[in-house]
């Protein structure tokens, strides 16, 4: 199939099933993932483990879903949340999207989570677990 754009290198065979030649030999399927060359995978990690706020997490979120087709699901865990390990960080599987792309989406996100805890709390907040006391500043009740 021919492609108006530079896609990603198939992966060596055994090593990924991202299922890339299901989908260049689908004519309804969503090509989009199929950008993320490994140059750009690269650019994409280094975008993501530069986040600085919160509004810049949802707008990235938004940004792989619009342009790539990635879907990304950022949540506490069901357990106690004491570091950033303590978040569950998704990349939904699909045709397409590579394995190690997969992998590398969640380190960069934990990584700037670590330089970055701030956005963290406002994660957590906005999963209302600290019932509104964090704001971008610090904590808004006393005592904390």
């Amino acid at each position: 199939m021919n492609v108006p754009f530079p896609i990603r290198k198939e992966c060596p065979p055994g090593a990924c099933v991202c299922d890339r030649e299901l989908l260049l030999a689908d004519p309804q399927g969503d090509l989009r993932v199929l950008r993320l060359t490994k140059e750009e995978e690269k650019r994409l990690v280094s975008r993501l483990e530069s986040l600085a706020s919160f509004e810049d997490l949802k707008h990235m979120e938004g940004r792989l879903q619009a342009q790539l087709g990635i879907v990304l699901h950022i949540s506490p865990s069901a357990n106690e949340v004491r570091t950033v390990r303590g978040l569950s960080i998704e990349v939904e599987a699909r045709p397409g999207l590579c394995r190690k792309t997969r992998d590398a989406i969640p380190a960069a996100l934990r990584r700037a989570f670590e330089n970055h805890p701030h956005i963290v709390y406002a994660l957590l907040d906005s999963h209302d677990l600290l019932g509104g006391a964090w704001q971008a500043g610090g904590w808004s009740r006393p005592g904390f």
